[in-house]
């Protein structure tokens, strides 16, 4: 079902990484002649999270978001003070249970959509308990 993997702050006196930053972007078609040094320091702070008081850090557990990208064993960066809309990518929590899938809002209800068609779409029942916590902003993939 992918589920979350208990939700983690990010401190704002710590920093997520610095990292050295490429002075030229790397071919992904046709190899080119890229120089070897490296320019200076980049914090990814400053390029993945707008808000660090309501970012926090989800682990992704299960395969029912895959074709969003998102795969087992991910990091999702999660901003609880967005506003869900229809096609949000979001952390809800249905009756006490945590899942990541995509917000849908049609006219028959709320549906929280897997992007993997061997998951079935949770169609949120009328008496049921629904919490958006957050939206995800940005998957951390390993290779």
């Amino acid at each position: 079902m992918g589920v979350i993997v208990g939700p983690r702050v990010i401190d704002a006196e710590l920093s997520l990484a610095v990292v050295q930053l490429a002075p030229v972007a790397v071919a992904a078609g046709y190899p080119s002649p890229a120089q070897d040094y490296f320019d200076g320091r980049i914090d990814l702070n400053e390029h993945l999270i707008k808000d660090v008081t309501s970012t926090f850090i989800v682990r992704v557990s299960g395969h029912s978001m895959e074709q969003a990208g998102i795969s087992d064993g991910d990091e999702l960066l999660v901003n609880r003070a967005l506003e869900p809309k229809d096609g949000s990518v979001v952390i809800a929590v249905l009756d006490g249970e945590l899942t990541v899938k995509r917000l849908r809002i049609t006219p028959s209800g709320v549906i929280l959509q897997a992007d993997n068609p061997a998951y079935p779409d949770i169609e949120v029942p009328a008496l049921s308990e629904l919490t958006i916590w957050g939206v995800a902003t940005t998957c951390l993939h390993h290779v």
